[in-house]
């Protein structure tokens, strides 16, 4: 073969290829292309770990240092173990099964499917509040375990100074059992928004009337996997009704079984350090940045609203409590102040990624003041001993802004509205509709925490007793029970 005929063989064979090329490339395009896994933001999961962290802090040490500076210095450790151990035994609990009972199928409660973290592994995911957006489900289930470690945790200040340790060992896994997760799980457990979109775009996509009948029933069954409460409607963005009332109540409960006091009513039970109050109040405020932002899911636009609420509603009710008690009483008290900014957080936390800035500063005014109330005047006129007004800050101020919430999501007030995730966008809001939605919720944590706060109260008495002896309560609980003093001078 001579070069010019060798030449035109490689040109013929280089043409043929590229003619083949050019013939086979549609069919490459049209081959579909393997979805791409779902990987989690890591903004979004680095700021779901430092929410977790920041809900830690307001527990211990911030709601520690809050409730131990209100007590008499013979107390002081006593509070502090409460907190403590509560806090370690919720969290063994959790995940052990309080989160499978709180986040898997159910009306009431859910199931047992993820007893002992079963499935939950670093590659699971859980939803979030947008649509195609997951965070790892471990964060989820860690940054949830901080919400069941500070509710039962907040009890503890109502019954303070009189209750002994071996009731509070024995209340607190029963009451999160048996109140808490099922509490947890009616507010907040849905089917979440990938499953209810899949299923709203299947009936969008049907072609015929089997086929939407079909589509449509599967969207019906992802609507209803959702919690009782949730189911009607009912809003609570970071725990009004979950957290606050649930808790304020059962203090309120326990306060009344366990009784007064000794002494109560005649005797000055003063605080015995404001400076550690005020230390705690001040950790309380800022961890509740995680506890609310953090409920967000995401570092996005949601979470950036709820930590502006938590600014200005805070400011508020503190402004409104202590103005409120300089006309009343006189003077301004610091202990008014960092009552009011609790107060005010509290009943933020259901409004926090709903209500605009404006209407979290109206609801910070209201809440202030209604708390104010009820820790002073409705308190002595019935004369219960809730030592550390657990019931007039976080019960009132729960109920306050579960129901205000309904009023301040309106778009026409400045709040978000509530997203429609079948239709993909906001749903049309109806006042009325929304704050019945919430009255319900209200009235189903009243129901439910009442009647099983005061049959596991009863139950604990009756297993180990309530109360510590006279004597016993005398000289302190720091000694009696744990054989220890907060101070040696």
């Amino acid at each position: 073969m001579t070069l010019k005929n060798f030449i035109r063989a490689g040109l013929a064979g280089l043409a043929a290829l590229a003619i083949a090329a050019f013939v086979a490339e549609p069919a490459l395009a049209q081959a579909p292309a393997a979805p791409a896994p779902i990987v989690p933001n890591k903004g979004d999961t680095t700021w779901m770990m430092v929410a977790t962290i920041l809900v830690l802090l307001m527990t211990i040490p911030g709601l520690a240092l809050f409730y131990a500076g209100l007590v008499r210095a013979k107390n002081t450790l006593s509070v502090l173990a409460h907190v403590f151990y509560t806090v370690c035994i919720v969290m063994i609990i959790w995940v052990v099964y309080g989160y499978s009972v709180t986040f898997t199928g159910g009306t009431y409660f859910g199931g047992l499917e993820k007893i002992f973290l079963k499935g939950v592994t670093t590659e699971s995911l859980g939803a979030t509040f947008s649509v195609g957006v997951n965070i790892p489900e471990l964060v989820f289930v860690v940054f949830q375990m901080t919400f069941a470690c500070i509710t039962p945790a907040l009890i503890v200040g109502a019954f303070a100074e009189r209750m002994k340790f071996s009731a509070v060992a024995l209340f607190v896994p029963l009451w999160v059992t048996f109140v808490y997760f099922p509490m947890a799980h009616m507010v907040w457990y849905w089917a979440g928004p990938d499953a209810v979109d899949a299923a709203a775009k299947a009936v969008a996509a049907a072609t015929d009337a089997a086929a939407k009948t079909a589509a449509q029933a599967k969207l019906d069954e992802a609507l209803a996997d959702a919690g009782k409460i949730f189911s009607w409607g009912a809003i609570d963005f970071a725990g009004g009704t979950v957290v606050h009332i649930n808790a304020g109540l059962a203090g309120l409960i326990g306060a009344i079984m366990v009784g007064k006091r000794i002494g109560h009513g005649k005797e000055l039970m003063p605080p015995h350090s404001l400076v550690m109050t005020f230390i705690g109040a001040c950790l309380l405020w800022v961890g509740w940045f995680g506890f609310n932002a953090g409920s967000n899911l995401e570092a996005s636009g949601g979470a950036v609203l709820a930590m502006v609420n938590t600014f200005v509603a805070t400011a508020a009710a503190a402004l409104s409590w202590m103005f409120a008690e300089w006309m009343v009483k006189g003077k301004p008290s610091l202990l008014g102040m960092v009552s009011g900014c609790i107060a005010g957080l509290v009943a933020v936390t259901p409004a926090a990624g709903f209500a605009g800035p404006m209407g979290a500063i109206v609801l910070g005014l209201i809440a202030g003041v209604v708390c104010l109330f009820f820790c002073s005047t409705i308190k002595n006129m019935f004369g219960y001993d809730d030592s550390l007004d657990v019931f007039g800050i976080h019960c009132v101020g729960g109920v306050v802004g579960a129901i205000l919430t309904g009023i301040l999501v309106a778009p026409s007030l400045g709040g978000t509205g509530i997203m429609d995730y079948a239709t993909g966008k906001v749903a049309d809001y109806s006042l009325v509709t929304q704050v019945i939605a919430q009255f319900k919720g209200v009235l189903m944590t009243f129901v439910w925490c009442g009647v099983g706060s005061f049959v596991i109260y009863k139950l604990v008495d009756i297993v180990v007793g309530l109360r510590a002896p006279v004597e016993k309560e005398r000289e302190g609980l720091d000694l009696t029970d744990h054989g220890e003093r907060a101070y040696n001078m």
